[in-house]
């Protein structure tokens, strides 16, 4: 609106020679100027007012708290208060299926569970999903934003469970693994839950920039493009024609509009998802998988011919009807602590995910002012960062105890999810977690899907975490040199040290799957000291890609000299003279919550004066 009536003066301006308004002559120039000078006031006055007005109105829409709240969502009588409410927070989840829902279905398998398993692990991430995302609207950054389980925590997981202790297991082999995940989150959960609280975090702001963000949280979606498609490629009659429908639905048809909403570039995933589901069930029930002799229940390695051997993968990958989830999954079932038994800790699987731990604050601070920006809100201070990180270990705590596989963060995917609708309602966000708790009594229908399909959606899903983190670049100066020279070299070396430490043959009698080899380096690595906890953790993480990619950007773009304009972040400084303290009100806790925090407030106000 402001950029439209600028270029409206700017019209004016240029009706009158292309070079502002005639020159009046030599007499009355220093009335014109004065009327020139009135005329840009009134002008700025009009502006101001219209901003304001925005922005209030962008404050209701974003808290929707008060009677005008209600009355900006479209809710007239009070019968229907709540269906908009309703509508937008269950669409704000359907965009965001694919990473909600589909980490079980690579992790458990490969931890030797079951489909009832599955189902169990997918109803536990919903639960602790809905749940932590509550509380941090009300707790943590208070953004409209998700929390899940991010696909941070998923290379370092799979490192874990490909682990030699581990593959040779053949007595609960699952709960075995499940409790060593618990113990190293809840670990490296602890260390985030004490980085943000103690204001350390606040500390690290100051070295973290968009050059440090954006490849960090690119090589995320990077590290997993050794699984993506050679898992969807197992079955190319439902993987490509799946990954064509999101492309289009996503690119070609984004800009088409049904009763004022872009269904098809916001439930692209689902609506994907839906029709190459029903698709693919109509050719099975057709027959196009069945094979004379060849079942797909009897193990590879029991098979003999090679070609029902390749035909018994193509049928556990394309099978709609092949999980066992809907005959031995309790339908109705409350996930609950300790499921799996008590957690264990080891030194070597907690000292990964601390250090994780780090990538996925870093990768939390770049959503966070992303969203701030995407919603018209002025970006978090270093405080309200600190206490949102610091919330967001408490939320991995509480998924640790839980049993999820791996922690609950800020989801990336946030970002293109309000960017595309439009939604920033803190209360519709809300509703939905509340709905996301209640279908999480309901996994057996989730575990059912096949699982070509489901890789498929996550080439898709991987490529827009590698888009959203490039695009954190845009905040500096992306046609620096240095941030080029800086931003390309760790993203190329974090593929590069991974791939070498990934060329190490694990030492097992036990075939690995081709795209399970990249995360088994934590037993068989190049570095050996005399601990052998310690070759463990340092062969891990320096063969995942997201920690390669921090260490290096981290280190370079703080020891690479640069202009201010090449290192800017909002951020770095929390006393800039602009800031109004009335802008941050959104960010505040409520105020029954914030009465027991006075003491934090009084200690926080006198260190500032000092």
């Amino acid at each position: 609106m402001v950029r439209v009536r600028n270029e409206g003066l700017n019209g004016r301006l240029r009706e009158n020679g292309g070079h502002g308004v005639a020159p009046p002559p030599p007499a009355a120039a220093p009335r014109a100027m004065m009327e020139e000078e009135e005329e840009e006031e009134e002008v700025k006055k009009e502006l101001g007012k219209e901003e304001e007005d925005d922005e209030r109105r962008v404050e209701i829409g974003f808290f929707p708290d008060s009677q005008e709240a209600e009355n900006f969502s479209g809710c007239s009588s009070p019968g229907m208060r709540c269906v908009p409410l309703i509508l937008y927070g269950l669409q704000h989840y359907l965009s965001l299926a694919g990473s909600l829902v589909f980490i079980p279905l690579i992790m458990v398998p490969a931890m030797g569970g079951t489909d009832e398993e599955t189902a169990n692990v997918i109803s536990t991430m919903l639960l602790v999903s809905g749940f932590t995302t509550i509380l941090h609207s009300f707790l943590g950054s208070r953004l409209p934003l998700v929390q899940g389980s991010s696909f941070v925590y998923l290379a370092p997981a799979l490192v874990i469970i490909n682990s030699e202790e581990f593959r040779n297991l053949s007595e609960n082999k699952f709960k075995h693994i499940m409790r060593e995940l618990q113990g190293a989150i809840i670990v490296g959960s602890v260390f985030q839950t004490i980085l943000g609280y103690s204001g350390l975090m606040s500390l690290l702001l100051r070295l973290i920039n968009p050059v440090v963000v954006a490849p960090t949280v690119a090589a995320v979606g990077l590290a997993f493009f050794s699984y993506g498609f050679p898992q969807a490629g197992s079955c190319v009659e439902i993987s490509i024609p799946l990954i064509v429908l999101v492309l289009i639905f996503t690119l070609y048809l984004r800009r088409i509009s049904l009763f004022g909403h872009r269904i098809f570039l916001i439930y692209a995933v689902p609506l994907s998802i839906a029709i190459i589901w029903a698709y693919a069930f109509f050719l099975t029930a057709g027959g196009a998988y069945n094979y004379k002799g060849c079942s797909s229940n009897i193990p590879s390695s029991n098979i003999l011919l090679d070609s029902c051997r390749r035909r018994a993968d193509i049928m556990r990958h394309c099978r709609t009807d092949i999980s066992n989830a809907w005959r031995t999954a309790a339908w109705v079932r409350i996930p609950y602590p300790f499921q799996w038994g008590s957690p264990t800790f080891h030194f070597k699987t907690s000292m990964i995910m601390v250090v994780v731990s780090l990538v996925v604050s870093v990768d939390s601070i770049g959503s966070y002012h992303a969203t701030s920006l995407l919603v018209n809100l002025r970006p978090p201070t270093p405080g309200i960062v600190s206490r949102a990180i610091g919330f967001e270990g408490i939320s991995s705590i509480l998924a640790g105890l839980w049993g999820t596989g791996t922690g609950s963060t800020t989801l990336t995917e946030n970002i293109h999810t309000i960017d595309v609708t439009k939604m920033g309602s803190r209360k519709a966000l809300q509703i939905g977690a509340a709905f996301l708790i209640l279908f999480s009594f309901v996994g057996a229908l989730l575990a059912s899907i096949p699982l070509a399909l489901a890789a498929s959606v996550l080439c898709f899903t991987w490529a827009l975490i590698v888009a959203l983190g490039l695009s954190t670049m845009r905040y500096t100066q992306t046609a620096s040199s240095r941030n080029m020279i800086i931003v390309g070299f760790t993203l190329f070396i974090s593929l590069s040290i991974p791939a070498y430490f990934q060329q190490y043959e694990p030492n097992s009698m036990l075939i690995l799957p081709s795209y399970l080899l990249p995360y088994s380096a934590a037993s068989s690595g190049p570095v050996s000291t005399s601990s052998n906890s310690l070759n463990y953790a340092l062969n891990a993480l320096l063969s995942i890609n997201m920690v390669v990619a921090l260490l290096v950007a981290f280190i370079l773009d703080n020891t690479v000299p640069g202009t201010k304009q090449e290192r800017v972040y909002i951020w770095s400084d929390s006393r800039r003279p602009e800031v109004d303290p009335a802008s941050l009100k959104p960010y505040m806790l409520p105020e029954k919550i914030s009465c027991w925090f006075r003491w934090a407030k009084v200690h926080r106000k006198h260190r500032m004066l000092k």
